[in-house]
């Protein structure tokens, strides 16, 4: 054994004089890379680490795989549930990007004011209410966060002819159960129980939303008239959907407090059940025009009033083929229909649109006419249906008369 271990300190020692090669010394420059120790290599050698290139020079930052997961938000890790990354999350939040509606917030505000004081008689206890948030959010959204232990109210709009969802904590349907069943007062809030709700607290239950739908329909009488009522009771959310999951909804929460006992309490209303009073919850304030200027109007009016148009009589019509009138030229005789009556009856026109019917006379030496009837409604009126027809008989006619002018033209 002795002479195997002389024999390879023999070798090694060989081994370095055969290379020759020149240890640097303390003051050289690679001196601290040369005393680099292995795990210090290990740190420099890592992807994270800059490195230098042939030159000397610094190439870059390296990222190892961990970083490269993270940037493209984990889609290559291999792992089944994998995060959303920054750009997948603008792209759906676009999805539920809806336009506010500020009356909205007026109205819950009134709700808070009329649920405080009907709380107040209904409980026999001091009623503190607050609105935490009002946010837009897909229905199907809201739905998957709701704890499986709160009660679902689906209510009615009679007017809107759709429907909207109370949704009440188990926090607060305990509580209200507590106090309306004699509860003690001032004994701190109890321990809520992980059980289904009996039929005498479900009715108890329904009370507190019947009360709630009433004040909510008084918070919407500036906006317009609507009942609100109450249909049915749910314990399940799948047995409460009242919108497609992709639609949008308006969810606002409201937190009552009451003595020592508190809880939260949810309305949510999908926006297609706000669109006949869109108009009005998109106002600034209430009575807004929205740029409506009466004095402008007023102006207009009288101005319009003024203006002078041509009235035309029209004694007789006829109709002749295309061929007779592109034949026409200077000379040539029309033979209209005549009408042996008498008075003649004549028709008024103004830009192609009849407006009266009268008898043709004759007046101080000049030739009249008698108006007979009205063609054309009074301004009383007037609907926005008959406007409509009104103008489009008036570019039917300009059609005609245009194609009629080209018709000669050619």
């Amino acid at each position: 054994m002795a002479d195997e271990e002389e024999q390879a300190q023999a070798d090694q020692s060989g081994l370095t004089e055969g290379q020759g090669v020149e240890q640097p010394g303390p003051d050289t420059e690679d001196h601290a890379a040369w005393n680099n120790t292995p795990e210090e290599e290990g740190v420099s050698s890592s992807g994270v680490a800059a490195h230098e290139g042939d030159d000397g020079e610094e190439d870059g930052h390296a990222l190892d795989q961990s970083a490269i997961d993270a940037m493209l938000g984990n889609a290559f890790s291999g792992s089944a549930m994998r995060e959303e990354s920054g750009m997948e999350r603008i792209i759906k939040a676009g999805f539920v990007a809806y336009e506010r509606m500020p009356m909205l917030e007026n109205v819950f505000d009134r709700l808070v004011r009329f649920l405080s004081s009907t709380l107040r008689g209904f409980t026999n206890d001091n009623v503190d209410i607050t609105m935490e948030n009002m946010r837009s959010l897909r229905f199907g959204d809201y739905m998957g966060e709701v704890p499986s232990s709160s009660l679902f109210s689906v209510f009615r709009a009679e007017q809107w002819r759709n429907y909207g969802l109370v949704v009440v904590d188990s926090s607060l349907s305990y509580s209200i159960v507590d106090i309306l069943m004699g509860g003690e007062r001032g004994a701190g809030p109890k321990i809520i129980e992980n059980r289904p709700h009996t039929a005498l607290e479900r009715a108890l239950i329904e009370k507190l939303i019947v009360i709630t739908l009433a004040d909510l329909s008084e918070a919407f009488a500036p906006v317009g008239k609507v009942d609100l009522n109450f249909e049915r009771l749910e314990i399940s959310s799948s047995l409460a959907v009242i919108a497609r999951p992709s639609n949008a909804a308006i969810a606002a929460r409201f937190h009552i407090d009451m003595g020592d006992r508190s809880g939260d309490m949810d309305i949510v209303i999908p926006y297609a059940t706000l669109e006949p009073v869109r108009e009005k919850l998109s106002q600034q304030f209430m009575g807004e025009n929205f740029g409506n200027d009466s004095i402008w109007e007023n102006h207009l009016i009288s101005e319009i009033m003024e203006t002078s148009v041509t009235v035309s009589t029209v004694f007789e019509t006829a109709s002749f083929p295309l061929s007779q009138i592109l034949a026409l030229k200077k000379g040539s005789v029309l033979h209209l229909p005549s009408k042996g009556e008498t008075p003649h009856s004549v028709r008024m026109e103004c830009d192609g649109t009849p407006i009266f019917e009268g008898t043709l006379g004759r007046l101080h030496r000049m030739q009249a006419v008698r108006i007979d009837q009205r063609l054309i409604p009074l301004e009383e009126d007037l609907t926005p249906e008959l406007l409509a027809s009104l103008s489009s008989i008036s570019v039917e006619q300009q059609s005609a008369e245009q194609r009629g002018h080209h018709a000669s033209e050619q």
